[in-house]
């Protein structure tokens, strides 16, 4: 099974990423196919992605989560600055989350730690808080919203409370992801 573990975000917070799509989307004038924008209902703040498992070890996946989470304390969450992945021609466009959440980078250090100890491999790259607007498939489209993606920098969405963390079984499918929550640890 394919696993990851994050933070959940809040309905008003999703409410108002569909409205910054929408308008980053008639902005950018892109053709359809060169982007896929993610739908706001199935948005999340990753702190770990394992991939592929093996069934069993998401008991044990679900265990390590569930004592970090027991260590860790509710924190608020800065949504803000619109970024992209990828240079001059964008892959990814995002907004941060929690970049300069102290209470955040702890959390997910922790729990990457315990992962690392229990035989899964450390992330190579560093922990970079974000939610994602879209994936481009397209370098021109890349290059335009590399570029929009600048106007945005200083974009403010909002906060949220992040309350607990979730185990999630993500299936691919041709019509987008299927989430189910294997475990919902709060945090104290």
């Amino acid at each position: 099974m394919r696993v990851f573990i994050a933070i959940d975000i809040d309905e008003q917070i999703r409410k108002d990423l569909g409205r910054l799509q929408d308008e980053l989307r008639g902005k950018a004038d892109v053709r359809k196919g060169d982007v896929k924008w993610v739908r706001p209902e199935v948005m999340h703040l990753t702190l770990k992605f394992l991939g592929e498992i093996r069934d069993e070890q998401a008991v044990e996946v679900c265990n390590i989560t569930k004592e970090v989470a027991s260590r860790h304390t509710r924190f608020d969450v800065d949504i803000e600055t619109v970024g992209c992945f990828g240079g001059r021609s964008a892959r990814v466009l995002w907004i941060g989350a929690g970049q300069h959440c102290e209470e955040l980078m702890q959390l997910q250090a922790d729990l990457e730690e315990q992962l690392e100890a229990a035989g899964w491999p450390k992330e190579a790259r560093k922990f970079s808080a974000h939610l994602t607007l879209c994936r481009i498939r397209n370098v021109k489209a890349g290059f335009t919203l590399a570029q929009l993606a600048k106007e945005y920098e200083n974009h403010d969405l909002g906060t949220m409370a992040a309350g607990s963390v979730t185990v999630y079984q993500s299936e691919l499918e041709p019509q987008g992801p299927i989430y189910t929550s294997l475990g919902n640890y709060t945090l104290q």
